[in-house]
């Protein structure tokens, strides 16, 4: 895996190499040098290998990505994303001893996965746009995320008598400036935590200031707390124009709280309108403040999609189904004649 320091795919890919450990599968992880996810990776016991993963002058990555995964011997190698799937296929020898798999979280370019024997994706509309490029159906494969159990998590200090909840990179994708407009629509006592970092944050600090927001929105910066922010809060906003799956909103069902999120790719599949959560279009401002007024004004309501998105939580996106599935597939996968 050789994304950036921080992002939900790249949080996803360290819980599940961690989680796949403890179930006493033999996992190597090979990562793009990044001190943080080497201390936590060591920390969970899979010390991982760290290579440059840089651009196209890089000719050593290849080289030793090819002579760890000799050393290792693996049966099946899964490239995380764009970048490790264009280095695993050069570090793939035409003999292919092992099987590789190409794992994807959006709509990527799939020239990067030519010469993959298996395509993953998480979403089953993600399934739907690879087929749709004319990959062969047979040999793609739908895994959902799985997002840690946050039950039980001591709550943070969040500021404001009605705490709203939103995290992600600071990224035009994530649309926080809609997140900012609708706040502007709400009564004085709502209050937004805003944890992440990125290339818009002073943009969206310049808006709230504008805006007339003041000491209603507090920039957390980037957090690893997630449990404790959501048990602080009384509800997660997830404004996104683009969110091919939204890990946030997993979290969200897994600690309990009633989402609110925009009808994106990924919302609208994980989350049943109106039943485990409450889904408004994409980029409107008015209907993404009247959705969180309806919840902050019926707690009966809000308790009752939280209930429902932790019994979505536990039934499909907890490790253990997510982990069984994963493992009956790469126990196929080892099988199959690359």
């Amino acid at each position: 895996m050789a994304g950036a320091p921080q992002g939900g795919a790249e949080a996803f890919f360290e819980r599940l190499v961690l989680a796949q450990h403890r179930q006493g599968l033999d996992v190597l992880a090979v990562i793009r040098r990044d001190v943080g996810r080497a201390a936590r990776l060591s920390a969970g016991g899979v010390a991982p290998v760290e290579l440059p993963f840089g651009g196209p002058f890089d000719f050593l990555t290849g080289r030793r990505l090819r002579a760890t995964l000799e050393a290792f011997r693996p049966q099946v190698v899964v490239a995380w994303m764009n970048r490790a799937a264009r280095y695993c296929r050069a570090a793939t020898p035409s003999s292919r001893p092992w099987t590789l798999v190409g794992r994807l979280g959006g709509q990527y370019d799939l020239g990067y996965y030519r010469g993959c024997d298996l395509l993953v994706a998480n979403t089953r509309g993600l399934c739907d746009w690879i087929a749709a490029q004319g990959w062969p159906r047979q040999r793609l494969k739908h895994l959902p995320n799985f997002a840690a159990d946050l039950a039980g998590a001591a709550p943070a200090a969040l500021a404001g008598p009605r705490r709203i909840l939103a995290m992600g990179r600071l990224h035009p994708n994530k649309d926080f400036p809609t997140l900012l407009r609708a706040m502007a629509r709400l009564p004085g006592d709502a209050h937004l935590s805003l944890a992440g970092e990125g290339p818009e944050r002073a943009a969206l600090e310049a808006l709230a200031r504008e805006l007339g927001l003041g000491g209603r929105v507090d920039f957390l910066g980037w957090r690893q707390d997630v449990g404790a922010l959501l048990a602080g809060a009384e509800m997660l906003v997830v404004p996104s124009r683009i969110e091919p799956l939204g890990n946030v909103v997993l979290e969200g069902f897994s600690a309990s709280r009633p989402v609110v999120a925009t009808a994106a790719d990924g919302p609208r599949e994980v989350i049943e309108d109106g039943r485990t959560g409450l889904l408004v279009p994409i980029g409107d401002d008015a209907a993404l403040a009247a959705a969180v007024a309806a919840l902050l004004d019926d707690p009966a309501r809000a308790q009752a999609l939280a209930a429902a998105g932790r019994a979505e939580f536990e039934a499909h996106h907890a490790e253990a189904p997510v982990l069984a599935k994963w493992r009956l597939f790469l126990d196929a996968a080892a099988r199959i004649d690359a």
